[in-house]
C-alpha cells in the first residue's frame, strides 16, 4: 500500500509539468498549426543523402505520382539508373564543347524526362542500392565525382588533334557502373521480363504531356526559352508566363489533383531546416508585431531576419512581384538550388496558405520529410517547374497554343 501511495504521489508530482508543457506548446502563437486543404497521393519519401541529385529524386517522385493518379499503381523508380545514363550524356556534351560547359552533380527535371524517353527506366530493385558497391547504404558522391570529374575534364580539354570517342566512353562507363551500379539490359518485375525501354512504356504515361513553366521579363511572354542556368545543360524550353498566371498554374494544378515538380531557390533565410518556408518581410514586420521602430531600425539585416523568424507564422510576408523576380534572377539572388515535389495545400491558424512539399532528405525536419512552403515563397523563388500540360487552365493553354 505504501508503495502504491508513493507511486501515486510521484505521478501527481510530474503531472503539473506535463500540463505546463502542453499549455506552453498550445500557447505558443508563433508555432504553425496546419489544416490540410488538398492532399494528392504520393509515393514514399526518399533520401538523396550526400549527392546533388534532388532534380532526379523530385522528378521521379513526380512521375511516380502521375502513375499513381492514372492507374492507382505504386512504383519505386530507380534514381541511379537515371544518374548513370544522364552523367554519360552530360559528359558527352562537355567533351563536344571542348570543356566549355559545366560538368556537375546537378540537373533539371527535363534530364529525367530525356532519360525516360531515350533509355527507359527500371524499378529500384533491379539495380544495387546506392552506395553498396563501396560499402555504404546511401548515396555518397564525394569520391565518385572526385574520380569522374578529372577524367571528363582531361578528355574535354585534351590537346590532341582527335580523340577516341569509344575508348573514353568505355572508361567513363566503368566509373559510372562501379559507383552507381550497372544498368540492367533486362530484368523481371512482378513475373514479367522487361527491358528498360519496355518497362518505361508499360507505365502508361505519354511523355509529350509534360511541359516546363517559368516567369521572367527578359524573354517574351507566352513563348518558350531555355532558362539560363548552368544545370539546364540540355537547353530545353520553358513556357514563359506572367507571374500571376504562373502562380495560377501551380495552384489550379494541385487543386485538380496534379503534382508539380518544382525547381527553385532554398538559400533564402526564410527556408528553414525544420520544415517551414516563408517569404519574410523584415521591413514590414515591425508595424504588425508592434516592435519599437527606433530600435528596429538600428538592427542589422541579420538581426532583423532573426527577430522575424522568431515570430514564425505571425511574421509579415512580402508580396512577390514580376520586378522582384527579375531583379533577383539578374543579380544572382534567385538561384537554382533545389528540386522538390508540390503535392498539396494547407493553411495555418491565421488562414495563410502553404504548399505541402515532398523533400528528398529522408525524414528530416519537424514534419518528417515534408515542408510547408508559403505560396508567396513558392511564387517568388520558383526557377521553373514541370507539370502535366492537362493541368494548365484552358485559357492559359490557349495562349500557349498547347
Amino acid at each position: 500500500m505504501k508503495r502504491f501511495i508513493t507511486l501515486a504521489m510521484a505521478t501527481l508530482a510530474i503531472m503539473p509539468s506535463w500540463a505546463q508543457n502542453a499549455e506552453e506548446k498550445k500557447a505558443d502563437p508563433s508555432k504553425p498549426v496546419f489544416t490540410t486543404v488538398v492532399e494528392i497521393p504520393i509515393t514514399s519519401i526518399k533520401n538523396q543523402a550526400k549527392s546533388g541529385t534532388c532534380w532526379n529524386y523530385s522528378t521521379l517522385s513526380f512521375f511516380e505520382a502521375e502513375i499513381l493518379k492514372k492507374s492507382g499503381k505504386t512504383y519505386d523508380l530507380c534514381e541511379m539508373f537515371v544518374c548513370n545514363k544522364n552523367y554519360m550524356d552530360r559528359a558527352t556534351t562537355v567533351v563536344r564543347m571542348h570543356g566549355d560547359a559545366q560538368f556537375s552533380q546537378g540537373g533539371s527535371a527535363y534530364d529525367v524526362l530525356a532519360v525516360l524517353e531515350k533509355d527507359g527506366i527500371c524499378p529500384e530493385e533491379a539495380m544495387p542500392l546506392p552506395g553498396t558497391m563501396y560499402g555504404d547504404t546511401l548515396n555518397n558522391f564525394a569520391e565518385f565525382f572526385n574520380v569522374m570529374t578529372p577524367y571528363v575534364e582531361a578528355v574535354a580539354k585534351s590537346t590532341a588533334k582527335n580523340i577516341s570517342s569509344k575508348t573514353w566512353k568505355n572508361g567513363l562507363q566503368g566509373i559510372l557502373d562501379a559507383y552507381l551500379g550497372k544498368c540492367p539490359e533486362t530484368f523481371t518485375y512482378e513475373g514479367k521480363t522487361y527491358t528498360p525501354q519496355t518497362f518505361a512504356k508499360s507505365l502508361g504515361l505519354d511523355w509529350n504531356d509534360y511541359v516546363s513553366i517559368t516567369s521572367y521579363t527578359h524573354h517574351p511572354f507566352y513563348k518558350e526559352f531555355a532558362v539560363e542556368v548552368q544545370d539546364n545543360w540540355r537547353q530545353p524550353g520553358s513556357w514563359n508566363l506572367p507571374i500571376d498566371e504562373m502562380a495560377r498554374v501551380i495552384d489550379e494544378a494541385v487543386r485538380n489533383g496534379y503534382t508539380v515538380a518544382w525547381g527553385g531557390d532554398v538559400s533564402d533565410k526564410g527556408f528553414t531546416r525544420q520544415g517551414l518556408a516563408m517569404l519574410y518581410d523584415a521591413e514590414g514586420t515591425p508595424t504588425v508585431a508592434g516592435t519599437d521602430m527606433d530600435r528596429w531600425l538600428g538592427l542589422s539585416k541579420t538581426e532583423k531576419l532573426q527577430k522575424v523568424a522568431d515570430l514564425g507564422v505571425n511574421a509579415a510576408e512580402k508580396t512577390p512581384t514580376q520586378e522582384m523576380r527579375q531583379e533577383e534572377f539578374d543579380n544572382w539572388e534567385l538561384t537554382d538550388d533545389h528540386g522538390m515535389l508540390i503535392y498539396g495545400i494547407a493553411k495555418d491558424q491565421n488562414g495563410r496558405e502553404y504548399y505541402m512539399v515532398k523533400n528528398s532528405w529522408g525524414d528530416a525536419g519537424e514534419y518528417k520529410g515534408i515542408w510547408y512552403m508559403s505560396k508567396n515563397f513558392i511564387v517568388a523563388k520558383t526557377m521553373d517547374f514541370m507539370v502535366n500540360k492537362n493541368a494548365i487552365p484552358k485559357d492559359i493553354r490557349k495562349k500557349l497554343g498547347i
